[in-house]
């Protein structure tokens, strides 16, 4: 099989996969409800997903695990954490983990 096809049908599978998961819940109505402990679990997913994410961006390079004091992207992940843990603001956490991360590697 061409190998366009092949990219082409895993595209519309996937397409049709993920419409289906969402179409589940949109015609499904009243008549399918989430329980008590799985609407509970849904709270997690968010930072589960956003570590996921990041975690890779920070711990990994040229697929090499990184968990030396050496790693830069560590030092500023912390500082981030902590200005988000005092500040509660997405822009001053972005701005200092960005400007410690710039800062160590200009130095």
């Amino acid at each position: 099989m061409n190998e366009h096809w092949v990219l082409g049908l895993s595209m519309l599978a996937g397409g049709l996969l993920t419409f289906a998961t969402r179409a589940i819940f949109l015609l499904g109505g009243e008549r399918f409800s989430l329980g008590p402990n799985f609407r509970a679990m849904l709270v997690y997913v968010p930072p589960a997903v956003l570590a996921a994410l990041i975690a890779p961006e920070i711990f990994v390079r040229n697929g090499d695990l990184i968990l030396s004091v050496e790693n830069p992207r560590l030092w500023a992940a912390l500082v981030a954490v902590l200005v988000a843990l005092i500040t509660r603001s997405v822009l001053a956490t972005i701005a200092l983990g960005l400007a410690v991360l710039w800062g160590i590697q200009f130095i």
